[in-house]
């Protein structure tokens, strides 16, 4: 399966908190890939290389991922661009 891959700043102003997390997690079921989101943090951070189900709303709450705060999506499957596509308007609706 292949893997796509994108790393952005998300701009949403409540970045994925409540709302926008709602949203995040019901868009990435609408897919049949599977997409996992996590922080971009330095290698030596505690929470590096942490990954989430972007379709869990409590999960990526726990991301605690801000305005400002680069993530990277990554979904494997046939329609991974598309979803990681429209999961990066969400976090980055400019």
């Amino acid at each position: 399966m292949p893997t796509v891959e994108r790393r952005l700043v998300v701009t949403e102003e409540a970045g994925l908190h409540a709302r926008p997390a709602a949203q995040f997690a019901q868009t990435a079921a609408r897919y049949e890939s599977e997409v996992t989101v996590a922080r971009a943090v330095e290698p030596a951070a505690p929470d590096a290389g942490r990954e989430v189900s972007a379709r869990s709303v409590l999960a990526l709450m726990t991301l605690n991922i801000r305005c400002g705060d680069e993530i990277v999506i990554r979904a494997r499957g046939t329609d991974g661009s598309a979803v990681v596509d429209a999961l990066a308007l969400i976090a980055s609706p400019s």
